[in-house]
């Protein structure tokens, strides 16, 4: 784990947060210019807080009132850059064991052939990188961060600088180091998306500070946290896969709910997690019949909030997990909705994008901070 407790000074910005990064994927979330690129800069000790302190298990990296600072090689901090900045004169193998001499007489995060195996990069072990999709040549710096025997990895918008094609590509392999590695993973985006995918654990920063921390099921269900926006909100759900329908449809079982959605191609069983966006969801006091959609998942509002414009969002908890809704209040009004009532979230199978739905490890389970 990683505890940080920190203040800084840019010019008329000034960062002042603190929170606790368990093992797992914690997210730094915000818009541009909130503070998560200075953290993580912090964090690896490329910039020195005014004050504070930052731990990295019982290793102190940090502290203002002692003096302590060490330097970035000490660290033992593997980082992904936006760009992968692999030896264009050295192959893949050689850009993956160069990582191995930072790990000397320290254990290793994961052996050579485990990491090339969790990344799916034998095939690219003889080839230069100048010949690899941008894909492949973040996965080639992923491991070579592995291979550095770290402590910690820092991933600073590691998919911003790939189509979508690339990002669909990599994101199963961000999952599985999530799932697999020991280590937690401090990872810096804008993207909703792949908090929606990757992250136990999220921080939401908003103009330095920590506006909310905590699980990410519950920090992405919170009407009141919407830092990129209301257009980006939306809920987390985790589900298992229950069958595969003839028709092309998949069903999942969430918390005893079935949710259909367009055939994915898991096996029986796999524990997915699905965001579902709050402007998909539409309400109904009473169990509606005859509707083309065919998610119903009943629930008893817990939260309203409304906005600058006609918009209100609608925080139900439900068996599945929670659902946003993002309804106008002229809506709210006619349903009578308030904090107790109960209802059902209505959610048409095909809203829920491919992107949206991904391998689903566990939401941590206490807040981080």
């Amino acid at each position: 784990m990683i505890t940080l407790d920190i203040r800084h000074n840019l010019g008329s910005f000034a960062l002042d947060l603190s929170f606790d990064a368990p093992r797992g994927v914690t997210v730094l979330f915000g818009r541009s210019g909130a503070g998560k690129t200075t953290v993580t800069n912090a964090v690896a000790g490329l910039l020195r807080p005014d004050s504070g302190q930052i731990r990295l298990g019982e290793r102190v990296l940090f502290d203002s009132k002692t003096g302590i600072d060490l330097p970035t090689h000490k660290r033992r901090i593997g980082y992904i850059f936006q760009d992968a900045r692999l030896f264009p004169h050295l192959s893949v193998a050689k850009n993956l064991t160069y990582g191995q001499r930072f790990a000397r007489g320290q254990k290793p995060a994961a052996s050579f052939d485990r990491v090339v195996d969790l990344l799916g990069i034998g095939h690219l072990l003889d080839r230069a990188p100048i010949n690899l999709s941008g894909g492949e040549k973040q996965r080639v710096a992923i491991g070579r961060a592995l291979l550095s025997s770290p402590e910690l990895i820092l991933a600073d918008e590691p998919l911003a600088a790939l189509d979508d094609a690339r990002k669909a590509e990599i994101l199963p392999y961000l999952e599985r180091l999530r799932d697999e590695i020991e280590i937690p993973i401090l990872y810096v985006t804008h993207s909703v998306a792949e908090v929606a995918r990757l992250a136990t654990t999220v921080v939401v920063l908003q103009n330095g500070r920590c506006l909310k921390s905590g699980p990410a099921d519950q920090v992405l269900g919170d009407p009141e946290v919407l830092p990129t926006g209301v257009r980006a909100a939306g809920a987390l759900i985790q589900a298992q896969v229950a069958k595969h329908h003839p028709d092309g449809l998949s069903e999942l079982s969430a918390g005893g709910i079935a949710l259909f959605l367009p055939g994915h191609d898991q096996p029986l069983g796999q524990s997915l997690r699905l965001r579902i966006a709050a402007h998909d969801v539409i309400l109904s006091r009473s169990r509606p019949e005859g509707l083309s959609a065919l998610n119903i998942i009943p629930g008893r509002v817990t939260a309203l909030h409304s906005g600058g414009g006609p918009g209100m969002m609608v925080s139900l908890q439900t068996a599945a997990g929670p659902v946003l809704a993002r309804i106008t209040r002229r809506s709210a009004e006619a349903l009578g909705l308030a904090v107790g009532v109960e209802c059902h979230a209505i959610v048409k199978s095909v809203s829920v994008a491919r992107e949206d739905v991904g391998i689903g490890a566990p939401f941590a389970q206490t807040p981080s901070g």
